[in-house]
């Protein structure tokens, strides 16, 4: 069994990985450990570096997804394999921060390896307004985050938005601006309950 948490900066992912593995069982999978060689040259220079850290970034979150489906164990993931390809890199795109040409063979590339892997058997969609992310960030308060722009978290929040009504697998959205699973031990196992009404039907498609 394979899921996958996808969702914006300070949504809850993180968190929402410990929770659910715990319950579960499952492996808890946090992105790969090896250093992508290109962030520190990508902060000094953006557009010249930005094709060149996420091809990395790709590499090394698809050697971690190839292991991780030949262990056979099942893992709930920390970002899902989607949101690098259909909602960071076009937001660089956008920004002026890759060109149209890099964005172009960059996704080609996404979809050629990724092929050669699975689908998660449940992704869940972790959502939040702004305003719920702010609250989110500013409680863990990671200095590196401290100075993320709320445009930056608007136009991400929207490119997550448009990739979610497109996406063509088993997807459960998980709104965080109506519950709190973290404080909340109910707000949880209302989550894992529809989590199990997705296994549910998952394992009924299996057996016709």
């Amino acid at each position: 069994m394979q899921i996958a948490i996808s969702g914006n900066i300070g949504a809850g992912k993180t968190e929402l990985t410990k929770l659910l593995s715990r319950h579960y069982g499952y492996k808890a999978v946090y992105g790969p450990s090896e250093e992508n060689p290109y962030l520190n040259s990508f902060y000094e220079d953006m557009r010249r570096w930005s094709f060149n850290m996420m091809v990395h970034s790709l590499y090394a979150n698809f050697k971690q997804m190839a292991e991780l489906n030949a262990s056979g164990e099942s893992f709930i993931r920390d970002r899902s394999m989607y949101d690098d390809v259909y909602v960071f890199a076009p937001n660089l795109q956008s920004m002026g921060l890759m060109t149209s040409r890099d964005l172009n063979t960059y996704t080609k590339l996404f979809e050629t390896t990724y092929s050669l892997l699975p689908k998660p058997d449940l992704l869940i969609y972790v959502r939040g307004d702004v305003p719920t992310l702010i609250r989110h960030i500013q409680k863990r308060g990671r200095e590196y985050e401290s100075s993320i722009r709320l445009d930056y978290l608007t136009n991400l929040n929207n490119r997550y938005e448009s990739w979610a009504e497109t996406y063509d697998g088993k997807m459960l959205i998980v709104d965080t601006d109506e519950i709190d699973f973290v404080e909340s031990r109910e707000d949880l196992g209302h989550i894992i309950n529809r989590i199990d009404a997705e296994f549910n039907s998952l394992f009924g498609e299996v057996k016709e």
